[in-house]
């Protein structure tokens, strides 16, 4: 399989420093949106969509208006995962699965551009995308994106042990070379996705951590401002922490064999892009 790193949303919050570590308080930090697109060998699988073209011509409807503010979202029509997958040479009706690692704005955007993939997804998840129990879920995920009537393959928690994780299983209609490895903390039925590329496993960890430094085998570290929105978003704390730390493992001791990222480190982005 052949698998192309994407950034399929860009994002310039205020902070600086606070929140990439970078030098200077004045700035804007750069986050990214990080996209998978899969090649199977007879269809074209997608590891969650960025902000979607929608956003391009509809952007406070599709993403939010405080969404957009307080991330400093940046809506160029080139970054879409359609029109990445063009630029490739190949065709977004191709696309025939998603896996998504969770359902907010900044990773479902994209799913009305492929109105015809198997949209694959934890069932908690799914619940609380769309049938929201509390005001907090109905004000996380934006109901706009979900009104194509995505084709929707839900999971429950069962599976088999990988690398320190439990309840780790395939997924229907996909090759086993794709996972899907339950990371629970920052949504009810947030997810992590590993994929076999015949030369190790990556493991898109969505959510389940912000910065690069956090998974430092020496000396994990984290930005304050990044910090502090990590403890702002999170739906469950308890279980969030136990999952960063096993990833925290997991990179520490099978960096060999596993490379973890999650889904808004730029430096991530451009280690893997090399």
């Amino acid at each position: 399989m052949k698998v192309h790193h994407l950034n399929c949303g860009s994002m310039r919050p205020a902070g600086g420093k606070l929140l990439d570590g970078e030098p200077g308080l004045l700035r804007r930090a750069e986050l990214v949106a990080h996209c998978l697109l899969i090649e199977t060998g007879d269809s074209l699988v997608l590891v969650d969509t960025g902000f979607g073209a929608q956003a391009v011509a509809r952007p406070r409807e599709w993403l939010g208006g405080f969404f957009m503010a307080a991330v400093g979202a940046r809506i160029e029509a080139a970054e879409t995962a359609v029109a990445q997958i063009r630029a490739l040479g190949l065709d977004p009706a191709d696309v025939r699965h998603i896996v998504a690692t969770h359902l907010d704005v900044d990773h479902a955007g994209g799913l009305a551009d492929f109105p015809n993939a198997v949209v694959h997804v934890r069932s908690e998840e799914h619940r609380a995308a769309t049938s929201p129990a509390n005001a907090a879920e109905k004000n996380r995920y934006r109901a706009a994106q979900f009104a194509h009537r995505p084709l929707w393959s839900t999971y429950d928690e069962t599976g088999e042990p990988w690398f320190g994780f439990d309840a780790v299983r395939s997924l229907k209609g996909l090759p086993e070379e794709i996972l899907l490895v339950p990371l629970t903390g920052h949504t009810r039925g947030h997810t992590g996705v590993a994929v076999d590329t015949g030369n190790g496993w990556l493991l898109h960890a969505g959510d389940a951590y912000f910065f690069h430094g956090q998974l430092n085998p020496v000396a994990p570290h984290c930005p304050p401002g990044l910090t502090a929105f990590q403890n702002l978003v999170q739906t469950l704390r308890g279980p969030r922490l136990e999952n960063l730390a096993r990833l925290h493992e997991l990179a520490r001791t099978h960096q060999d064999e596993v490379t973890v990222f999650s889904a808004h480190s730029p430096v991530e982005l451009a280690a893997l892009r090399r």
